[in-house]
């Protein structure tokens, strides 16, 4: 067995040395047309294609950091009896399932994790269950290989997503347990709902928390992250040894391909950013704000210009890279829905995307960012050690109707330090 280590991430670009990954599986093969709203879809996924594609995402992080499997943790710490009570127990009060109780306690441990992403089919063994239009009595994890959200890695804690739908509940759950439990890694699990009077509006998910240095966070506010949540995290990662600043940016509430702040901004570097412009440079009604905490105190609350003269005054000056291009919004439009906007660094200037947004690679290869193709660096042809800035692209066109890009899709849990100029 490895070494176990400490879980750090103090931002977005440091060279990736861990991440938490979810292969998907048969969980989205069951969902239909009828169910596909109500597990946050706007379309169904075809496994097979969407298979092929996240194996290009996979392949590339491995070559470049130890990768750990949701189920593969899961299934470790359920060896323990013990653990095996704890999250049954959590699972079937907090999803209100307890006639599933005995039934799940009786599982081995595979067929526990298997049921606990797949679901179980409802009996139709009495009236209520016979008129019931659901099919399940425990729903698919359809969106748990989107594994940004239920948990965030901010410096040396895991801060435990409090989901907006009640749908994904059970990803939080079993994130948190793994993370209390595991044997590969040490941290300090941080859970909204372990809070006392906790106010019913605190919403928090991984998709609007961005780390942009070891006293900044960037935050979205908006369908899936209340101001209430933002409150909670002010609360309880403020310092009293240093000045810390928090800049959150507003968000519409539609469309849905706005859910989160990855969805329109993403760092790719200790010099560039991914920006969809509209949103983000244009003059609008989404207002940035800038909270201060020093001495463990909020001592100012300012509206800024936008979000990147924000971080500008804070040394951190950023040349925009425009999800879609410059010339078209429409473009902007097309590509922002398929997670243009959303990338995720291996190392500074060293980024993962969708090849799709054809648009958007321009623009970065416009900006000396060497366009590497992930088949060649799974097969060994290409390394991105030998490039000072690259984009590697995987197809993503099946995985992008998901609702998500290859940042929602990672949850790194140790990153080396950043050196920003």
């Amino acid at each position: 067995m490895s070494k176990k280590f400490n879980t750090s991430i103090r931002s977005e670009i440091g060279e990736l040395e861990a991440v938490i990954l979810h292969t998907p599986g048969s969980e989205i093969e069951n969902m239909n047309p009828e169910n596909a709203e109500r597990a946050l879809y706007s379309d169904i996924l075809n496994l097979s294609v969407a298979s092929k594609e996240y194996r290009q995402l996979k392949g590339v992080l491995s070559k470049y950091s130890k990768i750990y499997e949701v189920k593969d943790l899961l299934s470790d710490i359920l060896v323990d009896v013990k653990v095996k009570d704890i999250l049954i127990d959590k699972i079937c009060e907090i999803e209100e399932v307890e006639f599933l109780r005995e039934r799940l306690h009786n599982l081995s441990q595979e067929s526990l994790v298997e049921q606990l992403f797949d679901g179980i089919l409802m009996e139709k063994n009495n009236l209520t269950n016979f008129l019931s239009k659901d099919r399940y009595s425990l729903q698919p994890l359809h969106n748990f290989f989107f594994t940004r959200d239920a948990s965030i890695g901010v410096r040396e804690k895991i801060l435990i997503g409090k989901m907006k739908s009640d749908v994904r509940r059970r990803e939080s759950i079993i994130m948190e347990t793994i993370f209390d439990y595991t044997s590969h890694f040490s941290t300090r699990t941080i859970n909204p709902m372990s809070s006392a009077g906790l106010c019913k509006k605190v919403t928090i998910e991984g998709g609007d928390v961005l780390i942009a240095s070891d006293n900044i966070l960037c935050i979205g506010v908006g369908p899936r992250t209340s101001s209430q949540g933002i409150d909670y995290i002010l609360d309880h990662f403020k310092s009293k040894k240093k000045k810390q600043h928090f800049i959150i940016q507003e968000l519409p509430h539609s469309p849905e391909s706005f859910i989160h702040l990855d969805m329109v901004f993403t760092f790719l570097g200790t010099d560039y950013c991914m920006v969809y412009e509209p949103l983000i440079l244009t003059p609008n009604k989404y207002q940035t704000v800038h909270i201060t905490v020093d001495n463990g105190k909020v001592t100012s609350i300012n509206r800024e210009q936008n979000l990147l003269s924000s971080l500008k005054k804070l040394g951190l000056d950023l040349k925009p890279i425009f999800c879609g291009g410059q010339n078209d919004v429409i473009i902007q439009e097309r590509e922002q829905w398929h997670s243009g906007a959303n990338f995720f660094a291996i190392a500074p200037n060293k980024v993962i995307g969708y090849e799709r947004n054809i648009h958007t690679i321009e623009a970065m290869s416009n900006n000396g960012f060497e366009v590497i193709k992930a088949d060649d660096i799974i097969n060994g042809e290409k390394d991105i050690n030998d490039s000072e800035k690259c984009v590697v692209v995987i197809e993503g066109s099946e995985l992008s109707r998901g609702g998500g890009g290859c940042r929602c899709m990672t949850m790194p849990i140790k990153r080396k330090p950043v050196s920003w100029k």
